[in-house]
């Protein structure tokens, strides 16, 4: 099945340069290389620039200052904020992090129009699900599964309906300030929840068998980074549950290549978009094993 494309705005976190300084060329390349269909523009908002900084740095691609309060969440609301009304004119808006191609990224090969297009004026967003083993909660919401947020498109509208992209607001309320028990005693998140950011963060990982590539010892001297890392994991949970919350479907990518990949007519239609174990279990490729 061949699809036209449409307009994708890729909104580029970063922190300066020194590391992922191909990130930019890398999703540049990905778009032409793998979605020709569609035209591609970026705005590249560096949260190690002054607020007010702004250039072009070629065609179709914006370099603006952001806002690290949040990291990529606080950088990413910064772009929509410079876009404004031009959001709504791109057909798909694509969160990406200058870190995308850490850890798992076979998912990323697996974009295409076809798979794209199965989507189409669909409330949902795609990208690569992950999980715990088991559920944990943060701010009232119980939460298993999340796409990771260095690599997800959804349409401007439910970027519209959703609102800010930091939703921790007060961090007061989860941290001691002391390395040797980070989190308060009345944090509004689950024990396995804790359990999870410390292991992903510091130790040996979630018990899936794969670790961080950039863990570290929790001390004195990187226990503000540990926060800032912390806020980021909530922020991605948050995110997905907010999502879903408003009634946009989490698609995984694989799971929807291996759609896009069946027979006519099975790809005239997507139907409902089942529960993420589901998508997950039947991948055509590195299909997960749930506990």
């Amino acid at each position: 099945m061949s699809v036209s494309g449409g307009r994708v705005l890729s909104l580029l976190a970063r922190h300066g340069t020194a590391k992922y300084r191909d990130s930019l060329p890398d999703i540049r390349a990905l778009f032409a290389q793998q979605m020709p269909e569609f035209g591609h523009e970026a705005v590249v908002i560096d949260n190690a620039l002054d607020r007010d900084h702004g250039e072009r740095l070629g065609p179709g691609v914006t370099l603006i200052g952001g806002d690290n309060t949040a990291w990529e969440f606080s950088a990413w609301d910064c772009g929509i904020a410079h876009l404004g009304p031009r959001l709504d004119e791109f057909d798909w808006v694509h969160l990406a992090t200058s870190a995308f191609r850490q850890l798992y990224t076979r998912y990323l090969d697996r974009f295409d129009a076809d798979m794209l297009g199965l989507l189409t004026g669909r409330a949902a967003a795609v990208g690569h699900i992950d999980h715990f083993n088991e559920p944990v909660a943060f701010a009232g919401r119980s939460l298993q599964s999340w796409l990771r947020s260095s690599f997800v498109l959804l349409p401007p509208a439910e970027l519209r309906l959703l609102g800010p992209l930091n939703s921790v607001t007060d961090r007061s309320a989860l941290f001691t300030g002391d390395p040797a028990a980070p989190f308060r005693g009345d944090a509004p998140l689950s024990a396995a929840f804790q359990r999870n950011i410390l292991g992903w963060l510091t130790g040996e990982g979630t018990g899936q068998g794969t670790e961080w590539h950039s863990r570290f010892a929790l001390s004195d001297e990187t226990l503000r980074f540990f926060e800032d890392k912390a806020v980021a994991v909530l922020n991605e949970g948050m995110l997905t549950g907010r999502l879903r919350a408003q009634g946009c479907g989490i698609v995984d990518a694989t799971w929807l290549a291996t759609r896009a990949g069946q027979p006519f007519p099975a790809v005239r239609r997507l139907g409902a978009i089942p529960d993420w174990r589901v998508q997950v279990t039947s991948r055509d490729e590195d299909a997960a094993t749930l506990p």
